[in-house]
């Protein structure tokens, strides 16, 4: 089996004794790229963890890793998942229809995405790490550390009043449709292996 570093449609094919790299050319789909790889090209399995931690967000919260509101702040999944556990809210993370489920099962599930999302790349768990604490509900967890890309959330009227807002991190993104700049494989479907 060859090992890919992959993102919705594209893959680049790693030999056994390749466990990172670097590239000039950064394609994927924001919100999911590691920040390492969108900032300066490095990526490795690493990046892919972190990419699984943004999806296991987005799924227990029912929410998409972009930009929302809540109540009168703006916000971003990973800095409103990190506040709410910060603060020991993490119930208001989960999404309504999965209300009838497991809190602490879904609790947990918020608990290895944040691992996953960690800034430090060192600090990010493994996805056999995943796997394993996913099957093993007696596993204790580590703590997990600020997520990468944390903000501060802002006002509507702060982000009026300047353009930009209190973050460790500023990123000037152009918007773009995925299907225009970074097209999903010929069935539509996410490159899977």
């Amino acid at each position: 089996m060859n090992p890919k570093i992959a993102d919705f449609g594209m893959a680049r094919l790693f030999t056994m004794d390749e466990t990172q790299g670097n590239t000039s050319r950064i394609v994927g789909t924001y919100g999911y790229m590691a920040p390492e790889y969108a900032m300066h090209g490095q990526f490795s399995v690493k990046s892919d963890v972190f990419s699984f931690g943004v999806l296991i967000l987005e799924i227990v919260t029912g929410r998409r890793n972009n930009c929302f509101n809540d109540r009168d702040n703006i916000e971003d999944l990973l800095s409103y998942s990190w506040k709410n556990w910060r603060e020991g809210t993490t119930v208001n993370l989960i999404d309504p229809a999965l209300k009838v489920s497991s809190s602490s099962e879904i609790t947990r599930c918020i608990h290895i995405g944040l691992l996953c999302v960690q800034e430090n790349v060192a600090d990010r768990t493994t996805m056999a790490s995943v796997v394993i604490m996913l099957n093993s509900s007696s596993l204790t967890l580590a703590m997990p550390s600020e997520p990468a890309f944390f903000m501060h959330s802002s006002t509507q009227s702060d982000l009026s009043s300047s353009s930009t807002y209190s973050s460790r991190v500023t990123v000037s993104i152009t918007s773009h449709s995925n299907d225009e700049v970074f097209p999903l494989a010929k069935n539509r479907e996410p490159y899977l292996q």
